[in-house]
């Protein structure tokens, strides 16, 4: 039988106090990894996090706060995980940020937000983690991307772009870092059900989505944190610089009134 093992691995999980964030936190912490969850805002989840992993798993666990998209913070976090952790073995990229304006009532100011968040700060986090791993004799960058990274949305114009650009980025950073033995992949996760959009799902028509979802289904955060979690472990050594979609084949039912012809038996 095949299992994870990420035993003496150190982990940072950025946006890891919630979500798709706090499940990757729970699953590599399930496969032994010791766990350092980055949050910008909500200070008292990533210390409840943290205590539920240790008490569950008996893994060291760390928070740190810092707002993603600014470069001091973010050396701050890394010095704080060094101190406390001795390092860093695998980057997650999850801190993400969105909102829906029509792109001619786009503010700069909001496009240069969510710009800045999706990321800038998956850049400034990698390139910390980077020169670490540099020294260390490798490592593992995930990035958390987005369907939309391809598929474009209205409303979401600078959402979208940034998304692109972070799959672009994680092609970049696998060249260039591939020489230190440090793999870097994008994990493009479609409709995920989520504490956060859970009732603005429904809200919308649950039976929308699993009609538009050719698998029939959202998804939701354990589908997403596996995949993370076998991306970080030895069993994904050979993946890098690819980009994974976890959709349940959503991106490509675009043309939605494809007939469905019914099964012919015999």
């Amino acid at each position: 039988m095949i299992s994870i093992d990420l035993k003496g691995k150190r982990v940072l999980v950025t946006g890891g106090s919630k979500g798709i964030g706090a499940e990757i936190c729970r699953k590599m912490a399930a496969c032994g990894a010791d766990v350092f969850i980055n949050y910008n805002s909500n200070e008292q989840s990533a210390k409840d996090l943290a205590e539920e992993i240790y008490n569950s798993f008996d893994v060291k666990t760390g928070i740190a706060g810092a707002d993603v998209s600014k470069a001091e913070q973010v050396k701050e976090m890394f010095l704080k995980m060094d101190a406390e952790m001795g390092g860093i073995d695998i980057l997650v990229n999850n801190a993400g940020t969105e909102s829906i304006h029509h792109i001619l009532d786009l503010e700069e100011k909001e496009w240069d937000r969510v710009m800045n968040v999706d990321l800038k700060g998956p850049f400034l986090c990698a390139k910390e983690a980077g020169k670490r791993m540099e020294i260390n004799g490798g490592g593992v960058i995930i990035n958390i991307s987005s369907i939309h990274d391809v598929v474009p949305r209205k409303g979401l114009a600078h959402y979208c772009a940034a998304k692109a650009g972070l799959k672009m980025l994680s092609k970049c950073l696998s060249l260039e870092l591939a020489e230190n033995n440090v793999r870097v992949v994008s994990i493009a996760p479609g409709a995920i059900s989520t504490e956060m959009n859970r009732d603005e799902i429904a809200k919308f028509g649950k039976e929308k989505f699993e009609h538009w979802i050719p698998q029939g289904r959202i998804g939701n955060v354990s589908d997403v944190a596996h995949t993370v979690t076998f991306m970080a472990s030895e069993l994904g050594d050979y993946i890098n610089g690819s980009d994974i979609y976890i959709d349940g084949a959503y991106m490509n039912n675009t043309i939605q009134y494809d007939p469905r012809p019914p099964r012919i038996k015999d």
